[in-house]
């Protein structure tokens, strides 16, 4: 990305496509695409510059149109407002750009931090329906001609070049750890060219940053990392930032019981994708690694796939 005040000074220039000149622009985010809060005769919206490079343009129209078909059948998610050309999406000065809605919630918790929440079962139960019903959705759901996203499937998880990079060969592995992940992605590989799981759009990155809790309910936001994968592979991306909680297991609990109210999934495959998650977090911080806060980050990813490999061999085991 480039500096902050060139971010600025794009997304002013941006404002009049929408009729917003003169609105007032904060921004908010700055990490894998820069978001603006835009504040015009008292009404929010989220402004995005989309990292260049990271999405085609067909993917970056893809996701505004799978988010446009969520909204219309009651899911809380931002929706696309078109220029005052009718354009969802433009290009400018190197960046592609769009305007959401946005959402009054609260983020529901913070990655690596104790969960505080009223009701915590009630909520992990809500986030397991809504999920569902996204699932619903997106198998039900008419994908307009060219609609492309990408797969978090085999290739993109285990493959030679995952979407995430080359988990095991992280330079800062503990050459233990490094043996224990070549034999559990072989392993893992295994399984899924073997057995026939739940497959489809899903969003992949519903961590507690990503679910806002508002009055009327649940709204999820940032469909970046959306794409084709595995159904237990979204489950395990939002289970699975609850490791150090006391409650992990009844978390979990209740978020089956809330998924099941609308449909099922192989339950079994759980710590598979568990595991997944944790590699793709492993290849995720090598180019980040040199961030303020990276090392201690990369050292929490360590420790989480440790675990996650020692349940992932459980199940293999059948115990």
């Amino acid at each position: 990305m480039k500096d902050t005040q060139h971010l600025i000074d794009v997304a002013t220039r941006a404002l009049p496509l929408w009729g917003l000149e003169g609105a007032d622009l904060h921004l908010v985010a700055q990490r894998e695409n820069a978001v603006f809060k835009v504040s015009y005769e008292g009404v929010q919206y989220a402004l995005r510059l989309h990292r260049p490079g990271y999405q085609t343009p067909a993917a970056m129209a893809s996701e505004l149109a799978w988010m446009h078909s969520l909204a219309q059948v009651g899911i809380q998610v931002p929706t696309p407002i078109a220029t005052q050309q009718v354009e969802l999406l433009v290009e400018r000065e190197g960046f592609h750009i769009d305007l959401l809605t946005w959402l009054y919630g609260c983020p529901m918790g913070q990655t690596g931090t104790a969960l505080e929440l009223d009701d915590r079962y009630a909520t992990f139960a809500a986030i397991g329906e809504t999920m569902a019903r996204l699932h619903e959705q997106a198998d039900t759901w008419q994908r307009p001609i060219g609609f492309e996203r990408m797969g978090w499937d085999q290739q993109g998880l285990l493959g030679e070049q995952p979407l995430w990079g080359r988990f095991w060969e992280n330079s800062n592995l503990p050459e233990d750890l490094r043996s224990d992940i070549n034999a559990a992605r072989e392993q893992a590989l295994q399984i899924l060219q073997s057995e026939e799981l739940d497959y489809g759009l899903i969003h992949a990155d519903l961590v507690r940053e990503n679910i806002l809790i508002a009055e009327d309910g649940l709204q999820l936001i940032d469909f970046d990392d959306s794409g084709f994968g595995y159904r237990l592979f979204d489950v395990a991306t939002t289970l699975s930032k609850n490791w150090q909680e006391n409650d992990a297991d009844a978390l979990q609990a209740a978020f089956i019981e809330g998924y099941e109210r609308i449909r099922t999934l192989q339950w079994q495959y759980l710590p598979l994708f568990t595991m997944l998650r944790a590699f793709t977090y492993v290849g995720w911080i090598v180019p980040r690694i040199e961030e303020p806060g990276s090392y201690v980050r990369q050292e929490r990813f360590f420790n989480q796939a440790r675990l996650a490999i020692s349940d992932f061999q459980k199940m293999s085991s059948g115990n």
